[in-house]
């Protein structure tokens, strides 16, 4: 392991102590249930999912996992949570038979074992989560194949994401966990596409997210003041 984890303590702390209720689909991560369908149609578009293998970096408890499985991907979901990981591996024996594997380690240590190995690279609400997002990018870079995609998702650092993320998701709607996310840590598309274009990634397209929290709904769009999700792909012939 490296000597410095990228992972903050506080936060994984924070997952793990609610890792036990990750499936319930009414519970304290209802709206990654809610926004699941939609953010596996857009992995499935931008890269077509059978046949490829696929590292699902931060992938608490299997939500994305899995379903990528399901359309016939090679799946390892790697996350530094003990707790949910535990959990996502119970609910795959559960599920029945899906190509899934799930790892506790870091992206950066995975990318020194294991650079190029994956088709794809997707990392989904985890980037304001960590220390160094510039770090997980790179590592995202490392791990996936010349030609390969990284698809990322985050919350952009606007004041109307911290007011509908974070005032209405966290405080008023209860949506989220409270102390979920912290507004200086989340991400703005230049720092992302800046990040990227250093480890050798090159911006193919922004697409926004919007919930709807009265009808429980996800659908995606070009505005990305609050969610977005960023597709980003190594060039062909790029070398480790």
């Amino acid at each position: 392991m490296t000597e410095r984890a990228n992972a903050n303590p506080a936060e994984l702390a924070h997952f793990g102590a609610l890792a036990s209720r990750w499936w319930d689909p009414d519970g304290e991560f209802r709206t990654l249930h809610d926004i699941n369908p939609a953010r596996i149609e857009l992995v499935d578009q931008r890269i077509g999912l059978r046949g490829k293998r696929i590292v699902d970096v931060g992938c608490g408890g299997g939500l994305l996992s899995e379903a990528m499985a399901r359309r016939d991907a090679e799946v390892t979901g790697i996350d530094m949570s003990a707790e949910v990981l535990d959990i996502a591996r119970l609910h795959l024996l559960e599920s029945g038979p899906l190509p899934v594997e799930y790892v506790q380690i870091s992206a950066e240590d995975l990318a020194q074992s294991s650079p190029g190995s994956f088709d794809a690279v997707t990392c989904m609400e985890l980037l304001e989560h960590v220390p160094d997002p510039a770090s997980l990018i790179f590592a995202c870079a490392q791990l996936v194949k010349p030609g390969g995609s990284v698809i990322v998702s985050t919350l952009n650092r606007t004041p109307r994401a911290f007011l509908t993320a974070i005032v209405g998701a966290e405080y008023l709607t209860r949506l989220v966990p409270r102390g979920t996310h912290h507004y200086g840590k989340l991400i703005r598309p230049s720092e992302l596409d800046a990040w990227a274009r250093h480890a050798g990634l090159s911006l193919e397209a922004l697409i926004g997210g919007h919930y709807n929290p009265l009808s429980r709904t996800f659908s995606l769009g070009g505005d990305v003041g609050v969610n977005y999700f960023a597709h980003l792909r190594r060039p062909h012939g790029a070398t480790d």
